[in-house]
């Protein structure tokens, strides 16, 4: 990697609270400005970058008293494309600074997924998790426009995120469909009533903009990038418009960024419910003598089955007042089947229900943590900003209402709620956003990896996307959990790090063995 950086004035840019002016600022914007074929349409290529952001300087703090991650306030503008309207928006970020600065090769910004995730403080637990890369590299980090420390936006209260999750979404009464269809339009008006002057300006391309800018008042030419899950769409579309500025880049768990949000998410039903029944269901059956929820994978399905219909007839409380319903039911499996490691989690859980009125302070707290803390209201706000900002959806609920009905039928996991999301983003003010055609052109080789049964991002899609991206290396992970690198998967994380450290990608698409789900505590083999 080249080590060559920005100049300041007449000194080199370096780790310092110095701003950055003059002809610099003016070399700042021009670098800021990608190749004008990179977004369609032509239009789209923003103006040029007034100096107020370019010459900002980054004033860093420990993000928390004693640490040494340090976070600064960014200014960003509201628009890219038209910086001088509008209010500007504050982005913090935070840089972790390469452990042997001897030996320094560059920055690796990594960001976070969702969209809804923050990335903020996630430099600190990356350096513990690779300290060969900490060392080398300055690990740096940001919540992106819309969440966390950044300018955030909201739309509901605690109430309003309550409701929207409450029920059964398999329910497909009239009045049922009505009132997700009623839920989905409030969502959008709460945004508009809380958010509305920000909400067209929170897409994957603004936020784009911003990493660039971000890297430019770093100092450096060129960045490396690690981004799991949704951001593997973030650093695809980085990567895209600013080919020039990127070194290395690490793509986990890919979303379909070939296509629309619409043509992604319509994927999801058919992965999550493949994950539940192939994966699961079979583990929960091989350790029945432990869970007792059937021996085979079909009588722990029909035992499940059982209990949601009766959380339907008589919900439960769990902690803090938490209602326990069917779609938290669902929603509790959704999120367990990210990784394999949670599978003692999900199926312990499943066990306490059975015993709820003698279950252990111990149980209880595993229910609330698996049933009772699906997502939040920050996190759903900045996901159908994002997805619905993004890319075009179809309008038509009607079509919406029939096409879900098939999918709770055949996927009920998450079939079922798939009207609810859907019909958020069809009652979504139409977005601006331009179009960006993922190519790999101009780009080295991209590293990317995915699991077989990955339930989020499922591998269809990513065999898309690494198709779409010319060039790229595809590692495939034979096993389902949701991100692979730093994952204890020691062939994964081998060639990740070489391709970090020395520019090495495998000459290949390779694939490495998962690794194995997890034996529960009192397991007796048979």
């Amino acid at each position: 990697m080249s080590r060559t950086r920005i100049r300041i004035g007449t000194r080199k840019a370096r780790w310092t609270r110095a701003g950055v002016t003059g002809a610099a600022a003016v070399a700042i914007a021009a670098a800021l400005c990608p190749a004008a074929t990179a977004a369609r349409p032509a239009a789209a290529v923003p103006a040029p970058v007034p100096e107020r952001y370019t010459a900002q300087r980054l004033v860093w703090e420990p993000c928390a008293p004693g640490a040494t991650l340090e976070c600064a306030p960014m200014t960003v503008p509201r628009d890219w494309h038209h910086p001088g309207a509008g209010a500007d928006l504050t982005v913090r970020v935070s840089r972790q600074r390469a452990a042997d600065p001897a030996r320094r090769r560059g920055t690796l910004l990594m960001a976070a997924g969702g969209p809804g995730g923050e990335g903020l403080i996630r430099p600190t637990g990356f350096v513990k998790a690779a300290p060969k890369i900490a060392e080398v590299y300055d690990v740096v980090g940001f919540d992106q426009r819309g969440v966390g420390r950044s300018t955030r936006v909201s739309c509901q209260d605690d109430a309003e995120f309550a409701d929207f999750f409450a029920g059964d979404f398999r329910d497909r009464s009239p009045a049922a469909l009505r009132r997700v269809l009623d839920n989905s339009r409030k969502f959008v008006a709460g945004c508009q009533a809380r958010s509305g002057d920000l909400l067209p300006y929170l897409t994957t391309e603004q936020t784009a903009r911003d990493v660039d800018l971000y890297r430019a008042l770093l100092g450096e030419r060129k960045i490396s990038y690690y981004g799991p899950s949704y951001a593997s769409k973030l650093g695809a579309t980085y990567a895209t418009l600013f080919p020039r500025h990127v070194e290395r880049v690490v793509l986990d768990s890919n979303i379909a960024f070939d296509g629309t949000w619409e043509e992604f998410e319509k994927g999801q039903p058919m992965s999550f419910q493949r994950r539940f029944e192939e994966d699961f269901l079979p583990w929960l059956a091989r350790y029945d003598d432990v869970y007792h929820y059937g021996r085979t994978p079909a009588e722990a399905k029909a035992r499940w089955e059982e209990r949601r219909r009766a959380l339907g007839a008589r919900p439960l409380t769990i902690g803090g007042g938490r209602t326990l319903a069917p779609n938290q039911f669902d929603n509790g499996a959704i999120l367990a089947l990210y990784k394999g490691g949670t599978f003692p989690l999900l199926a312990g859980a499943l066990a306490a229900l059975d015993h709820w009125d003698t279950a252990t302070d111990e149980e209880r707290r595993n229910v609330d943590l698996i049933f009772g803390r699906y997502l939040s209201k920050e996190f759903l706000a900045e996901f159908f900003s994002v997805t619905c900002n993004d890319t075009p959806w179809t309008r038509d609920t009607a079509q919406w209402v029939r096409q879900t009905a098939e999918d709770a039928a055949r996927y009920p996991l998450m079939g079922a709620r798939a009207l609810a999301f859907a019909a958020t983003c069809a009652a979504w003010p139409a977005g601006t956003a331009p179009r960006v055609d993922v190519t790999g052109e101009g780009l080295p080789p991209v590293l990317m990896l995915n699991s077989l049964h990955d339930p989020a991002t499922y591998y269809e899609g990513a065999r898309r996307a690494h198709r779409a991206l010319r060039g790229s290396r595809l590692v495939t992970v034979t096993g389902g959990d949701h991100g692979q690198y730093l994952e204890k998967n020691a062939c994964v994380d081998a060639i990740v790090d070489r391709y970090l450290l020395t520019g090495a990608a495998p000459d290949r698409d390779t694939t490495c063995a998962a690794t194995p789900l997890p034996v529960p505590a009192g397991h007796t083999a048979r």
